[in-house]
């Protein structure tokens, strides 16, 4: 008999890791399932959460990327992989891109059934990172399309629509490029050395053969030779130091007279050079000669952490991106959007204003000339009916000096409902917080392009240096500074809905602008709320930089802000778990408990019961 509370995915999760195993070829690999990144890592492999609803998408989701991962572990050799990748940054993102192409398309050979799933999870990737919209090449990352391009010649067949469109746009460069070399695809299929020093090759045809670094398969020079010049050059390098000893044991012959000189003279020299060193020294600060100071760097919580080119960043607000007209328009779209929520939103907000008020902080002044009498006191005046009555006066703090930055992720993975519930909810929280004399900043943070953008086209004119840093145009958009009153920026929350707005993310730079503006401001208590859906992600510049240099920066970010103590950071994921970047963090996984976890954590903060803060704020163990 079936208990009620057991997760009726289980079963199926117990199946696929078991058909992984088997098609990995490796009965010890451990399988897990998280709302994390899927990954694998040595002897196990994190797929997907499939939750108790099992859908259709989560179900092939799961099963695509089980196979995918399966199939490279068992076709895949690290070692050979390892001999022949390249040392460029984009060389080897090509290289990567075309081995994995090459494992899925011998496992789709071998056991056809993989083929459709690896599909779903190849167009669910595709969808998320907004493929389906880029309509010129240099938007779209080309070792992503000549991997969809050698999968599809690999297996003949066809892509999901969204990674097709990449593939297209990049088709007849790589054809044009490397057409010749791609008709030898069928001989190395198979054998991952032939293949290697083929993906070498259509490398090369593609314009990043410098990146290749040196030959494997080419013989070391001999090092016998080496060494043998080296001996013969040795006996003159001894002559010569022999000449040397012998002129200085010559010179040591010199009369007395001679040497006497030649002491006064670097006596002379040396105190020359005291002189100099004492007049630079006494130089005006502002005459020295010195070198120029080293610029400063992009961020205070990492100062190694790069940055291409700022000259094409924007801060702006939402009112400069589109017309007065065109953001009314989008604000009745948003509001049609969530009319059935009206009255769930209606209650949120009476709740948490009565939750805010009911906390409020009350003192009294004491002493005063009129206003309530003050019982506490009335005992001098008994003692001595001289002394005058005193009187209190009740003092209402109002939450006194507080301001709320909402900030948050428009990148195209929030595109749809979950970008309008964000919406909404900061609709909410503005105008309530506004009722109880607690200003609001709303802001959000995207870039201006897939891809790159202006950022990535200068990089490549000038040569494509390793490791740039972050290779992005930013665009950071305020829809509602803190003075600004509600009424006047209302409309500014439909700029969401703008169609093209939503891009990449970098969450660590937003983060740590939010927390400069925070700074400037003179209340006391300053609270910023984060809402995302998960870790950084930008193309451009993951391709030419370590997988982890934007999730490290917004660590970085994270524990520069929590240390300063200066600002109260929390966070709410939607979808996935940040409770691993944020300390104060709470996780949703379906979109409309946002308006909820949000009311709950800013009343929580505003708790004096700190045991309550840490119920509701579920700070992480």
């Amino acid at each position: 008999m079936t208990r009620r509370d057991d997760n009726p995915a289980e079963p199926f999760k117990k199946a696929l890791a078991e058909a992984t195993r088997t098609m990995a070829h490796d009965p010890d690999m451990a399988v897990t399932y998280s709302v994390d990144p899927p990954g694998m890592t040595g002897d196990a492999m994190r797929l997907p959460q499939v939750s108790r609803r099992m859908t259709r998408d989560e179900v092939l989701l799961a099963r695509g990327t089980a196979d995918a991962f399966a199939l490279r572990r068992r076709f895949h050799d690290t070692a050979t992989h390892s001999r022949y990748a390249p040392e460029g940054n984009v060389a080897r993102d090509l290289y990567e891109a075309l081995e994995t192409a090459r494992c899925e398309a011998v496992g789709a050979r071998h056991m056809p059934g993989t083929a459709g799933n690896i599909d779903a999870r190849i167009a669910h990737d595709a969808a998320r990172k907004g493929y389906g919209q880029i309509t010129q090449p240099a938007d779209a990352p080309l070792a992503t399309a000549a991997g969809y391009l050698l999968r599809h010649l690999a297996t003949g067949r066809a892509l999901p629509r969204d990674a097709a469109n990449v593939m297209e746009l990049w088709r007849p460069f790589i054809e044009q490029q490397a057409g010749g070399t791609l008709g030898a695809l069928e001989e190395v299929l198979g054998d991952q050395k032939a293949f290697a020093r083929f993906a070498r090759q259509v490398i090369t045809d593609l314009g990043y053969g410098d990146q290749l670094g040196d030959d494997p398969d080419q013989p070391d020079e001999d090092e016998g030779d080496e060494a043998e010049t080296q001996e013969e050059e040795n006996p003159d390098k001894q002559s010569q130091d022999d000449e040397k000893t012998d002129e200085s044991e010559s010179g040591n012959e010199e009369p007395a007279e001679q040497n006497q000189d030649m002491s006064q003279a670097q006596a002379t020299v040396d105190d020359s050079a005291e002189l100099e060193m004492q007049e630079d020294a006494d130089m005006p600060e502002g005459e020295a000669p010195h070198e120029p100071p080293p610029p400063a760097p992009h961020s205070d919580a990492d100062p190694a952490y790069k940055v291409f080119t700022t000259a094409f960043d924007e801060e702006i607000r939402a009112e400069e991106l589109a017309e007065p007209a065109e953001l009314e328009r989008l604000r009745a779209y948003l509001d049609q959007q969530l009319e059935p929520l009206k009255g769930a939103v209606s209650r949120l907000a009476n709740k948490l204003q009565r939750r805010l008020q009911a906390q409020q902080s009350r003192s009294w002044e004491f002493d005063r000339e009129e206003g309530v009498l003050d019982a506490g006191r009335l005992a001098r005046v008994v003692a001595n009916p001289t002394t005058p009555l005193s009187f209190k006066v009740e003092k209402d703090t109002e939450f006194r000096d507080t301001v709320v930055t909402l900030l948050l992720d428009n990148s195209g993975s929030m595109r749809g409902r979950p970008i309008s519930i964000a919406a909404i909810c900061a609709d909410v929280l503005a105008r309530t917080l506004e009722r109880c004399q607690v200003k609001v900043e709303i802001l959000g943070f995207t870039t201006r392009a897939w891809k790159g953008g202006q950022s990535r086209e200068r990089w490549l004119a000038e040569g494509r240096s390793q490791q740039p840093g972050r290779l992005n145009d930013l665009r950071h958009i305020i829809y509602k500074s803190a003075d600004a009153p509600w009424r006047r920026v209302r409309p500014n929350l439909g700029l969401m809905m703008k169609e093209g707005l939503l891009k990449e993310n970098i969450d660590g730079e937003a983060l740590e602008w939010a927390h400069r503006r925070m700074l400037t401001r003179p209340e006391a208590r300053k609270i910023l709320m984060v809402i995302s859906d998960g870790a950084p992600v930008d193309d451009s510049t993951l391709s030419v930089n370590p997988a982890s240099y934007l999730e490290k920066h917004l660590r970085d970010v994270i524990g520069m802000v929590e240390r300063r103590k200066a600002v109260e950071l929390l966070a709410i994921g939607i979808g996935h778990d940040v409770t691993r970047y944020y300390d104060r963090a709470v996780t949703i996984t379906d979109v409309e408990q946002l308006a909820g976890a949000m009311t709950e954590q800013l009343a929580a903060l505003f708790d004096a019961d700190p045991r309550a803060r840490a119920r509701v704020m579920g700070i992480r163990r």
